[in-house]
């Protein structure tokens, strides 16, 4: 049903006096009708290429994705259109052969080198696995007012759920798919979050397919789809004697409970559909898509101004909205995000839902699963006031109406820095508690002081920085209630000297194992050392290097005589002269704690130091 909203002919270019009555069919959309009479030929092994591509084109058609890929794999044998490649592409998608399905994109792309899908497609042929990457941003339910019929565009506003069912099975079937025509229904919201038994808005529904809909914020004026046929609105194909309808968009407005004033559209026409209308919160922009003249694809998204009962000129919404392919059921919401579905971006099968913020004007992004899935996906509407969504899908076998809770995520960018000089930090820990101090998280600040983590909203963080040589510090995040980033400029400040009049203390100097040079940390704490000896130039030290009371006498001895002489060539270098610092490696002569064999590390870091007494 979704897909077969908006109809395009396929071009015929093989009938014969074989298969006219079957082509007829297909020309008046009755796909059912024309399946099972091109199946007949195909039981007296008259079948050939252009048969096995149109039975192939009517279960496209009818997204029966089982059935199309069947006849698509006896089709494309002997087909040139490229088109053939790419619907069987889709149909492999749909049934989840995605390697298939990217052999056919080849193919595609090989013929119809300058086709968008063709560039996108071959510019990023690891899509799949990106998507999957993608955090999920919605929990998914399946609704209960859901029937056996089709059920699809809803959309709630003020309580009540609008949506279009096929679920009155007295109606009229339509022929391309045998389901009923079209009306609307509406289901109001219950307190717990339920909704009450469907009714049918039966002073707007005619014997014609009537909806999707949407409404104004004040829930007072609606635009909604209508089938041409209503007001005789087609065109007479002669030779086919059919009467060709098009979607035509009508505006309604509610007086003491009822819909009337039932006015139609300006841009309405008989030579192409317009469908699935979505108005702008202040009522002054309709989304809505179309096959008119000057689109990109299959049907694009458009929009036009809205002045009371005067209408602009509709404007294509440009590729990094539309395709070569089908792109319908656009929804704008309250904050201007705008959700549609498209068959040809890139996406895991059929129709995905995809989200363009028109405020920032970035492209479009595959809202991702569970919302989205190998099947079609659509009609997706999200209402900000109860920041709740509404989709529908056929991933089941019937188009399905879901409801869609949005994952509440933060996205917290932590960058560490010196607070003096304003350089990023390395290898700071970085410690994420929650609002009862809970740690949730620790880790290293990147070369570039960086540190990214995602927690939920709704609740209040802690960061806590730390680094060697620096005061701790710590940040606080407030909660939000809507998925969002914000970036914590975490500035430490680094630990003072301490000047006594026996020695200069610094924080602790690190070495690495069993080696005297000086490392990055190690050269950040005697710079400091540095500054006070040039601020004063009547100081003169001794450097004693200390070693843990673990490994041999002359091991350690050796070792800590190293690393102090390292220490004075560093100062020496800075520019200090030579007369002012001298240093002497003392092994474990001299343990700051005595603990013999059960030493802790902590002990043991206490003994592993670096002393700087005032020798004048």
């Amino acid at each position: 049903m979704a897909i077969s909203l908006m109809l395009v002919i396929n071009n015929i270019s093989a009938q014969n006096k074989n298969t006219a009555k079957a082509d007829k069919l297909f020309k008046q959309f009755e796909y059912i009708a024309a399946a099972k009479t091109y199946l007949a030929l195909d039981e007296k092994e008259m079948a050939d290429g252009y048969v096995y591509k149109q039975l192939a084109d009517c279960y496209y058609n009818m997204f029966n994705t089982l059935e199309s890929e069947k006849f698509y794999s006896k089709a494309i044998a002997v087909s040139k259109d490229p088109e053939t490649n790419y619907r069987y592409s889709q149909m492999l998608k749909a049934n989840g052969k995605y390697n298939e399905a990217n052999k056919q994109m080849q193919q595609f792309a090989a013929k119809m080198p300058n086709d968008d899908r063709s560039k996108t497609f071959l510019s990023n042929q690891n899509y799949l696995s990106k998507l999957n990457l993608q955090s999920k941003s919605f929990e998914i339910k399946k609704l209960e007012l859901n029937s056996e019929q089709s059920e699809f565009s809803p959309v709630l506003n003020n309580g009540v759920l609008y949506f279009v069912s096929s679920r009155n099975v007295s109606r009229k079937k339509a022929g391309f798919d045998g389901q009923a025509y079209l009306d609307i229904y509406q289901s109001s919201q219950n307190i717990d979050g339920t909704f009450a038994k469907p009714e049918p808005l039966t002073e707007l529904n005619t014997k014609w397919h009537d909806g999707p809909v949407s409404l104004t914020s004040d829930g007072n004026t609606m635009y909604f789809n209508r089938d041409s046929h209503n007001t005789n609105s087609y065109e007479l194909d002669k030779k086919l004697k059919t009467k060709f309808g098009q979607m035509n968009l009508v505006k309604a407005t509610k007086t003491d409970g009822k819909w009337i004033n039932e006015i139609l559209l300006p841009f309405n026409s008989k030579s192409y559909s317009v469908s699935s209308p979505s108005i702008s919160k202040d009522g002054k922009t309709l989304y809505f898509s179309s096959d008119m003249p000057g689109g990109q694809g299959d049907a694009d998204i458009w929009k036009v101004t809205v002045d009371g009962n005067s209408y602009g000129t509709p404007i294509n919404l440009g590729n990094k909205v539309n395709t070569a392919g089908k792109e319908n059921f656009p929804f704008i919401s309250d904050d201007n995000v705008l959700f549609f579905a498209s068959s040809g971006k890139q996406g895991f099968g059929g129709l995905d839902v995809y989200e363009i913020d028109l405020n920032k004007g970035t492209d479009a992004r595959n809202v991702g699963k569970p919302v989205n899935s190998e099947k079609d996906d659509f009609s997706f509407s999200f209402n900000t006031t109860k920041n709740n969504g509404f989709f529908a899908s056929n991933r089941d076998g019937n188009d399905d109406i879901y409801g869609a809770i949005p994952v509440c995520n933060l996205d917290i960018q932590t960058v560490v820095s010196d607070s003096k000089s304003g350089n990023k930090l390395l290898d700071a820990k970085v410690t994420i508690l929650d609002d009862k101090n809970k740690i949730i998280y620790s880790g290293m600040s990147n070369e570039l002081g960086i540190l990214n983590y995602k927690v939920d909203c709704e609740k209040n963080y802690t960061i806590a920085v730390e680094k060697t040589g620096y005061d701790n510090n710590s940040f606080i995040v407030n909660k939000v209630s809507k998925s969002s980033k914000t970036k914590v400029d975490a500035k430490i400040t680094p630990t003072p000297v301490i000047i006594t009049e026996k020695e200069i203390i610094l924080s602790p100097i690190f070495f690495e194992y069993n080696k005297s040079n000086i490392t990055e940390q190690g050269a950040f704490e005697l710079d400091k050392l540095v500054e006070v000896l040039k601020s004063k130039p009547e100081l003169v030290i001794f450097a004693k290097s200390h070693t843990d009371n673990r490994g041999t006498d002359d091991f350690n001895l050796i070792l800590s005589e190293r690393r102090a002489q390292s220490t004075v060539q560093y100062i020496v270098s800075k520019g200090i002269d030579a007369s002012r610092i001298t240093g002497k490696g003392m092994g474990k002569t001299e343990l700051k704690i005595d603990c013999k064999e059960a030493c802790t590390e902590e002990e043991h870091a206490q003994n592993r130091r670096s002393e700087f007494l005032i020798v004048k």
